[in-house]
Parts: structure tokens; C-alpha cells; sequence
């Protein structure tokens, strides 16, 4: 059984840098994305929508920039369940918000730097402005993504994260890391 693409694949509007797509979302954090259509989907749903059906395979046929755009959402999703999970006390909402959203704003590597996990597949920016770019645009994209998945994390009300996400805190898609 082949992966979950994206079907963001087909959006032929989408700005590249290197060979990532960069996709519109629905946000209010400030930053350079594109801003979605509310009614519609957009690439951080579709990431958690897929996190765990994905997160089962250890191979991907990336078929299109919105799949590159994908895979480090997915990885990016797995280090912030790694996270909440190493933490001692379960750590409610207002906790793991705030841990999730320092991780999203640290220092990570985008594709073409030399500690990025996934030298192999991606193309670095052109320039260093399309390199700025797209650091900002990935550290929004994580900010809109914690948030989200820490509204999806505690869902029920209980004050504990749900046993059904962290269940896949300890699997790594593509057996592999962003190293956050």
C-alpha cells in the first residue's frame, strides 16, 4: 500500500523555492504565506490529517514540491510529539503550547544546509534572500502547526494529550529526524 500524497501537488499557482512548495494557509500569525481560503483545506490539515497514516511507512515516493513541503511538516509534527513526551509531568495545554511554539521558533536547518536531515532530496534556495524566505515562511508554517496540533492534542477536555496521538511519538517517519 503506497503513502498519502498531497494534493497540494497539483496547485500550479505555488511560489518554489529550491524544490519545496510554498503553499497558502490559514493563519494569524504574521509572516510571508500566502493566505488560504478559510473554507478550504490547506497543507497544515492536511498534514495532520495524513500524520498517522504517513508515519506508518518507511518509504515515500515524493511526486510533486507540495510532497517535499509535506515531509517536513510531518517530521517537524513527530519531534513536537517527541517532545511533549519526553517531558516528566504530562504537561497540560496552556503548557504544551508554549513548548510547542519555542520549538517551532528555534533555530532549525532548512533544506541545502549542511545539518539538514534531507540534503538528498531537496534543492537548496537560489540566493540568500530565497533562503530568508523560506526560513520564515517554515518558521510560520511550525507556529500555525503546534498551535493546531495542540488544539488536536487535547480535544476531549481532559487536560492529558490523547493516547491515540502519542502513540506515534516514538515513530519516525522515513526513519528519519529533523533533529529539533
Amino acid at each position: 500500500m503506497p503513502a498519502y500524497h498531497s494534493a497540494f501537488n497539483e496547485f500550479e499557482d505555488a511560489r518554489q523555492v529550491g524544490n519545496m512548495a510554498i503553499l497558502p494557509i490559514k493563519t494569524k500569525i504574521r509572516g510571508p504565506a500566502p493566505a488560504a481560503d478559510p473554507q478550504q483545506a490547506d497543507i497544515v490539515d492536511e498534514t495532520l490529517d495524513l500524520f498517522r497514516a504517513n508515519s506508518l511507512f518507511r518509504n515515500f515516493e515524493i511526486k510533486g514540491p507540495a510532497d517535499r513541503l509535506l515531509i517536513v511538516l510531518i517530521l517537524f509534527v513527530s519531534d513536537c510529539l517527541a517532545k511533549i513526551g519526553t517531558v516528566r509531568t504530562v504537561p497540560g495545554q496552556v503548557e504544551a503550547s508554549k513548548m510547542l511554539n519555542t520549538l517551532s521558533v528555534d533555530n532549525f536547518p532548512i533544506p541545502g544546509d549542511a545539518n539538514f536531515a534531507l540534503n538528498a532530496h531537496y534543492v537548496g534556495p537560489a540566493n540568500r534572500a530565497d533562503a530568508d524566505y523560506l526560513r520564515t515562511y517554515l518558521t510560520q508554517v511550525r507556529q500555525e502547526l503546534a498551535a493546531r496540533l495542540v488544539e488536536r492534542l487535547y480535544a476531549d477536555g481532559s487536560g492529558k494529550p490523547s493516547k491515540w496521538w502519542m502513540a506515534f511519538q516514538k515513530r519516525r517517519f522515513m526513519n528519519r529526524s529533523l533533529g529539533s
